[in-house]
């Protein structure tokens, strides 16, 4: 049997399988969009949704009753920005503003030092660097009141341990409590305790992304450990930097359980408030004077606060390593 080509008609090559069935049923189609584009949304949905109801709507409902006088009785009258004006010349305010930034920057400023001299030692190898590493952070998965019942037992003015080893320098017992300064130091000391591990293996985590490349260079150039750790490590560093120091401002500014626990749970820090910061200011406000708009006020205030710390602090960083 013969097989007839004509010359005048091409012959057409076989569609690929892949494009046999160029048309869709409309139920696969749309299986397929809501595969490809709608399930990633649906997989994220459930945190904005989350952050919608308990994070987006206090901060607006928050917002509005600042401009109320809003107190426990009902009373719900517009003042405009009277709340705010109000708590600009209120001394008790400022005074918890004061407190804060101090406590802030003696607690801060130490702390992102000794994080950093902690991670560069457990970034070398050394035996049980595991279990070294885990150490670290215990103190941050300790009970805060565990930790202010060991450092108010520290820090005690009769019978406490600072105390006693000061007087080995002919110093006079400090009452830890009742001053100011002091009772800035004995709660910078906590926060330092319980936060220094955490941003030590964040810097440590960094640390280990540097390509050790640069570093078998500086050796082989000349260069000391201890310059290759302010030429390469820290500017290498800096994004890490830029996050531990503004989650640092964020948690140093909205300080809130160590000071209340350091005065037994009281929020009013000490008996002339010379330890209370601005977030305790709030709950005082809120919770024990009742006055709902005024709390809101200062909530306000502190997340200005809040914005314009991580802004200076976001600035002074990227400045590191030349970076203008």
């Amino acid at each position: 049997m013969s097989l007839h080509v004509d010359a005048g008609q091409p012959t057409r090559a076989p569609m690929p399988p892949s494009r046999r069935h160029v048309r869709q049923r409309p139920g696969r189609s749309f299986m397929t969009w809501l595969d490809l584009k709608a399930a990633p949304y649906l997989l994220v949905s459930p945190y904005y949704l989350l952050f919608l109801i308990f994070g987006l709507f206090p901060l607006g409902f928050t917002l509005y009753f600042s401009f109320f006088d809003y107190d426990l009785t009902g009373t719900v009258e517009w003042t405009g920005l009277g709340n705010y004006t109000a708590m600009l010349g209120d001394a008790a305010f400022w005074k918890a503003v004061v407190n804060t930034l101090a406590m802030f920057l003696i607690a801060t400023i130490p702390q992102i030092l000794l994080a950093l001299m902690l991670a560069n030692a457990l970034n070398k190898r050394f035996k049980f660097q595991l279990g070294v590493r885990l150490g670290v952070l215990l103190p941050l998965v300790t009970s805060v009141v565990a930790v202010a019942v060991v450092f108010t037992q520290l820090y005690g003015r009769d019978w406490g341990v600072v105390n006693w080893v000061l007087g080995w320098f002919g110093a006079d017992p400090i009452d830890w409590k009742a001053e100011r300064l002091p009772s800035w130091i004995a709660i910078a000391t906590m926060i330092d305790w319980r936060w220094t591990g955490y941003n030590a293996i964040i810097f440590l985590a960094g640390m280990q992304t540097i390509p050790k490349d640069l570093y078998e260079a500086a050796s082989i150039d000349g260069a000391s450990r201890r310059r290759q750790f302010w030429q390469i490590t820290i500017p290498m560093l800096r994004p890490t930097m830029i996050f531990v120091v503004l989650n640092s401002t964020i948690g140093g500014l909205t300080l809130f359980s160590e000071p209340t626990t350091f005065y037994n749970g009281n929020v009013h820090g000490g008996t002339n408030s010379q330890f209370q910061t601005v977030s305790m200011f709030i709950f005082e406000q809120g919770f024990r004077e009742f006055d709902y708009g005024y709390a809101s006020a200062a909530a306000w205030l502190l997340f200005l606060l809040i914005l314009i710390g991580s802004g200076i602090n976001f600035l002074l960083i990227r400045r590191i390593g030349g970076n203008k």
